[in-house]
């Protein structure tokens, strides 16, 4: 199993994806230059968050651009597992590969806290290892994180359970104020409709190991590695 963390100008958290990925699962991963125009031999691939590009024009707007970008639209087309996280989610929002759009948060600040989510789909392959309801912390770090759609847009996502995480209180009521950001329906990751690209604007790779007092980050690692061992198990045994 191998997983590309695709690297931006900019980017600041690929190093983070890189070495929970290595140090605290054992699995291979490598650093994916943006001017690559191919992701052959990689099983999953990872948008870390950051400033890609300094986040102008709008976060993750360049970034979309970038050569690597159309292998990575490729590589979602075919069912490849994809994950953005923060700018990665914004970029993939550009891209299209995810329905809606980021503005700046409600606001108009920065906010770098820790906030709750409530897992509400447990059958991604980025979630399960978790149970839907369940309540988890993580950190966030966004300036255009308040996440937003057209009304068909919403229905849709809500009815075919395309709504991964929202913001909640610690006991897992989503309210208006453990909104942090302003986002619709307090959606704070979505995947796309066959499931395998997701995106989450809190960051599960700052909250993966005990030294930094938090490991509910291990949730979306957990699942996305071991979707990928059932999934070469499963190859190995058909080729049988």
């Amino acid at each position: 199993m191998r997983v590309g963390v695709i690297v931006f100008p900019g980017s600041n958290c690929d190093h983070d994806c890189a070495h929970v990925l290595r140090e605290v699962f054992k699995a291979e991963a490598a650093l994916v230059w943006h001017k690559e125009t191919s992701l052959r031999g990689y099983d999953a691939v990872i948008l870390p968050g950051g400033f890609s590009y300094g986040d102008y024009l709008r976060a993750g707007a360049i970034a979309r651009f970038s050569p690597v970008m159309r292998a990575v639209e490729g590589f979602a087309r075919e069912g490849g597992l994809v994950l953005g996280i923060c700018n990665g989610f914004q970029t993939l929002l550009e891209a299209r590969l995810l329905p809606g759009a980021m503005v700046r948060n409600r606001s108009l600040q920065f906010i770098c806290e820790d906030v709750h989510l409530r897992l509400e789909n447990a059958t991604t392959a980025f979630t399960r290892a978790g149970q839907p309801g369940r309540v988890y912390r993580m950190p966030i770090a966004h300036a255009e994180g308040c996440y937003i759609a057209d009304p068909v847009t919403l229905r849709t996502l809500e009815d075919t359970g395309q709504v991964v995480f929202r913001y909640c209180t610690p006991e897992g009521e989503v309210t208006e104020a453990a909104n942090p950001n302003g986002s619709l329906g307090n959606i704070a990751g979505v995947c796309s409709r066959a499931g395998n690209v997701l995106g989450m604007m809190p960051h599960p790779e700052r909250c993966a190991e005990v030294v930094l007092g938090n490991e509910d980050g291990r949730l979306i690692f957990e699942s996305l590695l071991g979707r990928l061992a059932a999934t070469s198990v499963a190859g190995v045994t058909a080729r049988r």
